[in-house]
């Protein structure tokens, strides 16, 4: 005769993690706050990585003081920065919410 523990079969977090967030439980409430905190770091870095370039840029050109530069700087340099700074911010804002509707799933957000 075998004796032991009886086994207790897990139902997938998935539904319930759904369940805490649409009956908006504390525990809800926590994950959503963290997808939000997430993504208002995100926010805040794209932020401060285009406010420094953005103060000291007049500070360039008064020093500068060669039009022909600062409009090349302005032409040319300004929008790949941008797009970088914006194609960057995308990329996180998406992974987050991916990592977050992972969590929700059930899934280890740190598998592939």
């Amino acid at each position: 005769m075998v004796t032991g523990e009886p086994r207790t079969v897990h139902g997938a977090p998935g539904p319930r993690t759904q369940g805490e967030i649409d009956e908006q439980t504390p525990l809800g409430a926590a994950y959503v706050r963290s997808l939000m905190r997430g993504q208002l770091r995100a926010a805040i870095a794209a932020f401060a990585v285009l406010a420094l370039p953005v103060a000291v840029l007049p500070l360039f050109f008064g020093a500068l003081r060669n039009t022909t530069v600062q409009w090349l700087v302005l032409g040319l340099c300004c929008y790949p920065f941008l797009v970088l700074i914006a194609w960057w911010y995308v990329r996180r804002a998406e992974r987050n919410e991916r990592d977050f509707a992972d969590l929700v799933r059930g899934r280890d957000s740190g598998t592939p």
